[in-house]
């Protein structure tokens, strides 16, 4: 029954937040601004709330109200948004999720936002941040929060299988473990009982998300740097190089095809290519010894690793973009992006939160090491307005490549070279009808 009232209350202060009646200003009119983001967890709803009110006392000539957008359905907030664009009904600001900021930046959706932040408050945001948020040059978006990709390793399992799990805890970010070592370690690891690994996260974004970095370790990202040309990128030799032995993977039965919710925490796997949301789970509820080591290299490349989160922009249809600005400037603070990332659980994207109370636990540890990843190895999504095309047909590809390696046994180098070269044509094909001059 208390967690019941707890999750009423709420509710009903969230409610009572964007419901509000503005507080008069002396000497002028108010400027009522709006803010669209996804709803979560219940102590990031109590957050908003206690920030605005925070905010709404301080500013009586800026009134700031929120809007949570329930995702339990996961295409109903970016529906939402479609429809204002549409009618041009957007909120002064919404959250958008970090590939996407390229999209609604070159399609004139937001407005740059440079301006409202200092090149001190530049040099404290992890590089992965700026650069997600950066489109031709301008930012158009900003965070409090990150992620990040690693891999963990059950240690029960890896010594049963005659696995130095000593090795694997000494590891650097200068010593990466390779892939010659993880797909070793998931042969020796794979058993009646269980999977050596864990490489799909799930058939939709968690694809060109978490496995992106092994693209870029062997030589070639999914795009093009200026974010214009697939073609010769997803289909290059490179790409299909590492996406035969992540389909090698499947084939041999290391690895199952199909994401299994809870698989690493369930010892279904005794490996896991994870996000950093993981740890909070796995301290929680894990009854085994587990540890997390840095996002595997190619043998002959160079150490990438996964990043990107939810955004705030300023929208076109924004009354007062200045006002926007400044509100920004404060919901962005470092102790406003500390707290909110503790609240939220995600590592924090300026350095100076992990300096106050609320980011003390990520001072070491498995925490520690992503905030690592982030500021030295993290590469975002490619910053191009035809992302979400790419997205959806790489995952397209990739669930078909790995259902006809589960299916076969074996890898086909010509299948993977044809579905690769699908993908990077029907990039081409958006990219050119909607965006090159």
């Amino acid at each position: 029954m208390k967690k019941r009232m707890s999750v009423i209350l709420s509710l009903v202060l969230a409610a009572s937040a964007f419901s509000a009646v503005p507080v008069m200003a002396e000497d002028g009119d108010v400027v009522n601004l709006t803010i669209w983001s996804p709803t979560d967890r219940e102590q990031v709803e109590a957050w908003w709330v206690e920030k605005l009110a925070e905010w709404n006392e301080a500013h009586p000539e800026i009134q700031v109200s929120r809007e949570a957008i329930d995702r339990s359905d996961s295409y109903a907030y970016d529906n939402k948004i479609a429809t204002a664009v549409t009618s041009n009904d957007l909120p002064s600001i919404f959250y958008v999720d970090g590939p996407q900021v390229s999209y609604y930046a070159a399609n004139g959706i937001t407005v740059p936002i440079t301006e409202y932040f200092s090149e001190e408050d530049m040099a404290d945001f992890v590089p992965s941040t700026v650069a997600q948020c950066t489109y031709d040059g301008e930012l158009y978006a900003i965070s409090a929060t990150e992620s990040s990709v690693a891999f963990y390793y059950n240690k029960d399992m890896l010594k049963e299988c005659g696995v130095d799990t000593d090795d694997l805890d000494s590891r650097t970010l200068d010593n990466p473990i390779t892939w010659e070592e993880m797909a070793e370690i998931a042969e020796k690891c794979t058993t009646d009982e269980h999977v050596g690994a864990h490489i799909i996260m799930d058939h939709g974004e968690g694809l060109p998300y978490a496995l992106e970095p092994m693209y870029i370790s062997k030589g070639k990202d999914y795009i093009s740097e200026d974010g214009t040309e697939a073609a010769g990128y997803v289909d290059s030799e490179e790409a299909v190089e590492t996406t035969t032995y992540l389909a090698e993977m499947i084939a041999n039965g290391y690895a199952n095809v199909d994401p299994i919710q809870d698989e690493f925490l369930n010892k279904a796997c005794a490996t896991m290519i994870g996000g950093s949301w993981e740890v909070s789970t796995l301290e929680q509820s894990a009854d085994f010894d587990w540890g997390v080591t840095y996002y595997p290299v190619s043998d002959t490349g160079k150490a990438v690793s996964p990043c990107g989160d939810w955004s705030a922009a300023i929208s076109r249809d924004c009354e007062d973009v200045e006002a926007a600005g400044e509100f920004l400037q404060w919901l962005m603070n470092t102790d406003n992006v500390a707290t909110y990332a503790a609240a939220i659980a995600k590592p924090a994207t300026r350095n100076t939160a992990y300096e106050t109370e609320a980011m003390a636990e990520y001072a070491d540890g498995p925490r520690a090491l992503f905030v690592e990843q982030l500021n030295n190895t993290a590469v975002p999504r490619p910053r191009t307005p035809s992302y979400a095309t790419f997205s959806a047909n790489y995952a397209e590809a990739m669930t078909n490549i790995f259902s006809d390696a589960a299916t076969n046994g074996e890898v086909d180098a010509d299948y993977i070279q044809d579905e690769l070269t699908n993908v990077a044509d029907l990039f081409t094909e958006d990219y050119e009808t909607y965006y090159a001059e």
